[in-house]
């Protein structure tokens, strides 16, 4: 009987040994984080980690402020473009075309009036040098206006080249960070792991969320862009058939003269 009662107690210790709470889940439970939002890991995050979500999040909110104004911009410009070449497309004379544009400075306007100032300078010279000198200040004013619409976009194509290998670092520098935890606590508990892999996780998500939007963005913009200048094309090509028609029928008149 004695030894009867000595194995069932000794049984008994067993299992409440088996039962009892161990040291790993101790710690997993203390290392387990409370906050697994993406706020949480942002705050539970190591410092850079931290930057590189943040330079993300602020290359994602240039994104957004550059496809506003640009596309504000590109609107507004392509209108007045647009309404300014049906303007020429009537039968006007070049001094009467300068003086409507007046001292605008739209892209039209100073096509009108770069065409304008070399015919004055020209002297009233109906030759075929005059067409040339006028298709070229044509062309420096349009490569001009075009720099100045594209002007901002390169930073998107910049973003959305970069912003994926700037979220890589933050996962890779997230996965050192967790390896670190598991030399460091002498365990390969998920507690100890489970931290620096969503951080990790998180910066990669970030890094495309900064990239994706920034792509579109850059291509919806350069696509818009090329319509503006598809209308500066055509504003200079009414420009050269003005002039080439009032050449044809002698009756050239120069802005001052017609005054």
């Amino acid at each position: 009987m004695q030894g009867n009662f000595g194995l069932r107690h000794m049984i008994g210790v067993i299992l409440l040994a088996a039962l009892a709470p161990t040291p790993a889940l101790a710690i997993d439970e203390a290392l387990l984080p409370r906050n697994l939002s993406p706020w949480g890991m942002f705050v539970g995050a190591d410092f850079v980690v931290k930057a590189v979500m943040i330079g993300l999040a602020i290359a994602s909110l240039v994104t957004w402020t550059v496809w506003l104004a640009k596309t504000i911009e590109l609107r507004r410009k392509s209108a007045l473009a647009l309404e300014r070449t049906r303007a020429l497309e009537r039968n006007l004379k070049l001094a009467e075309a300068a003086e409507r544009a007046g001292d605008a400075h739209d892209a039209v306007a100073q096509l009108v009036q770069s065409c304008a100032r070399e015919a004055e300078l020209s002297g009233g010279i109906l030759d075929d040098g005059l067409q040339e000198r006028v298709a070229l200040r044509l062309e420096r004013v349009e490569a001009a206006m075009s720099r100045q619409i594209a002007r901002g976009t390169g930073v998107l194509a910049t973003i959305g080249a970069t912003a994926p290998f700037v979220g890589l670092f933050g996962t890779v520098w997230g996965i050192m960070n967790s390896f670190i935890g598991i030399s460091e606590s002498h365990t390969t508990s998920l507690a100890v792991v489970a931290p620096g892999i969503a951080e990790a996780l998180l910066a990669t998500a970030l890094g495309l969320v900064a990239a994706i939007p920034a792509v579109v963005i850059y291509n919806h913009l350069v696509r818009g862009i090329a319509n503006y200048r598809a209308l500066l094309g055509d504003a200079s090509a009414q420009l050269m058939l003005l002039v080439s028609r009032q050449r044809d029928h002698r009756d050239f008149r120069l802005a001052r003269a017609a005054e």
